[in-house]
């Protein structure tokens, strides 16, 4: 694949051939199998081979090729389609994966967000994925790696596509006050130590509008609605700031996230209403605390904070 990749032009099937050491009938099998997953590769007598398009697939050769990351996305175990990428990393986990590992699914037929909500994953059009790091901190700091994902994923966008997206606490990624994705995280833990943190990330890339549920976007959405944007150039994108703002936080804190998150978020200093189990509150929205906590003055003066819930701003 590489040959075709860095040639623009036709190359010869004897040179790939003795390159990689095979046969051409061997090299005519491989071709066969590239064609087969959606590259189109154009043959001509004389003159060889050459890559013409690539499908825009997530394969792990595909988004390892330039990712250029220490950790993030080395191991990534990619699935066509499964039920949730959540529950497979969980798996995994119990043959103590690599720290970094990625589980990668084109489609998932149960998606999972927050409150055991369905997450709408229609395959190629979106990216969907699980990370699994094992990060040495307490289980009550753990929640602020859910605000380093929404971090990561937003300069991610903004560096791949342009676009601007900003942070909807506690874990929505909107664009013009539409959601264009979500962050899922849940850990396995003692009572002091965190063994595993698994963050659930959806994103919604070409969907079209009319394939949207009420109140999301997506980047091509966002965009215009004409351009595609490449699924792979986001995804490793995603995983470069995911690795280096994890590593930020191992060296400096959750203080380091905390300013970026607050600089993208869209949450504070508005009046909102925060929906949970236990309560119904509306007051505005002071700060958000080292653990992630949303703080919250009431009408009456007091400050509540809030872990969880459902958050609609109202002015």
């Amino acid at each position: 694949m590489e040959f075709l990749r860095l040639r623009k032009e036709y190359v010869s099937g004897e040179e790939i051939s003795r390159c990689l050491n095979i046969s051409r009938q061997a090299l005519w099998q491989h071709i066969n199998d590239l064609r087969d997953l959606g590259y189109d590769i154009m043959a001509v007598p004389h003159l060889g081979y050459r890559l013409d398009s690539f499908p825009d697939r997530l394969f792990p050769f595909e988004v390892e090729e330039g990712l250029n990351t220490k950790f993030v996305g080395r191991k990534i175990q990619y699935l066509e389609r499964c039920f949730s990428t959540m529950d497979i990393a969980m798996e995994l986990a119990c043959n103590n994966p690599a720290e970094g590992t990625v589980v990668l699914a084109e489609a998932q037929t149960k998606g999972r967000g927050r409150l055991g909500r369905h997450w709408v994953s229609p395959k190629y059009k979106g990216i969907y994925l699980t990370l699994i790091l094992k990060p040495k901190v307490a289980p009550a700091q753990s929640a602020v790696l859910t605000l380093l994902a929404a971090v990561s994923v937003c300069e991610a966008v903004k560096n791949a596509s342009g676009i601007c997206a900003a942070i909807k606490w506690p874990n929505d990624i909107m664009v013009n006050n539409k959601k264009l994705g979500g962050i899922l995280t849940e850990i396995e833990a003692d009572s002091d130590q965190v063994n595993f943190v698994f963050i659930g990330i959806g994103l919604n890339v070409n969907n079209e509008a009319r394939e949207l549920l009420r109140g999301a976007t997506s980047l091509r959405v966002a965009g215009g609605g004409e351009q595609k944007f490449s699924r792979i150039e986001i995804l490793r994108e995603v995983l470069r700031r995911a690795e280096y703002n994890y590593i930020l936080f191992q060296k400096r804190g959750g203080a380091a996230i905390l300013d970026k998150w607050k600089r993208l978020n869209i949450t504070l200093n508005k009046r909102v209403k925060i929906s949970s189990a236990k309560a119904h509150v509306e007051g505005l929205a002071l700060d958000i605390d080292v653990d992630g906590g949303l703080l919250v003055r009431r009408d009456s003066g007091e400050i509540q904070k809030f872990m969880s819930g459902d958050v609609v701003h109202l002015r």
